[in-house]
């Protein structure tokens, strides 16, 4: 699964990245669920892309309240089109979030010590994109609620060690595709949902300061030595 993850980059890298119009991003280095988080979506009007900011933690439509959203940061790309809280949200409101790393704990040898965390991100410190979800629901009295989900499937060879899922890392030349309303075809989509090349990534253990979506600072990303 992917439970936290950074956005650190710019705004003028963001913007040149995903070709939208970008202000005032703050970097953050501890992205948890629930929290609001940079998305690019095709605009309903001209079809050209928007940035957005998503609750993290998808709420279908037909949900009774928000707290369902806790249960789906993560959509698995297996089973996507099998979901009733996926299937809608595959079909129409698909989108890019944006990250430049994320992290995932470790399992001590016997399963019974504290996890540890490891931070991993491309070999070029550079932005990419996880394949996400989005959907809007309006509560009772009124109030709207866009919100998303990020797909995972099976660890690469760099992360097979530690967990045994990823988050699915598009590859920049099929944003178009991935955000296209029009495009429809289940095939075409679930082709794109592949583990991300291990080659161009590296990782690194960090502190367990991560472990606390309170901790929001660059010492999150300190690489650790555990000699």
């Amino acid at each position: 699964m992917c439970g936290r993850f950074t956005l650190t980059q710019t705004d003028e890298a963001i913007a040149r990245s995903f070709k939208v119009n970008v202000l005032n991003i703050l970097p953050s280095y501890n992205i948890a669920p629930s929290q609001a988080i940079a998305a690019i979506l095709e605009n309903d009007s001209d079809s050209q892309r928007e940035l957005a900011f998503l609750r993290w933690g998808l709420i279908p439509s037909w949900a009774k309240d928000v707290k369902i959203g806790y249960n789906l940061i993560n959509a698995r790309s297996e089973t996507v089109l099998e979901k009733p809280s996926f299937r809608s949200a595959f079909k129409h409101r698909r989108c890019l979030i944006l990250a430049d790393g994320f992290y995932e704990w470790q399992h001590s040898e016997d399963g019974k010590g504290q996890k540890q965390p490891y931070y991993f991100r491309m070999k070029d410190s550079e932005i990419f994109a996880f394949a996400g979800l989005w959907e809007v629901w309006e509560s009772k009295e009124g109030d709207i609620i866009k919100s998303c989900t990020i797909l995972t499937t099976a660890a690469n060879q760099l992360l097979e060690p530690i967990h045994d899922r990823m988050p699915v890392i598009l590859q920049p030349k099929d944003y178009d595709t991935w955000l296209d309303r029009e495009d429809t075809k289940s095939d075409r989509l679930t082709s794109l949902l592949t583990p991300y090349s291990a080659e161009e990534m590296t990782a690194y253990p960090v502190s367990t300061k991560v472990n606390s979506p309170k901790n929001n600072s660059a010492e999150c990303l300190y690489p650790l030595d555990l000699n």
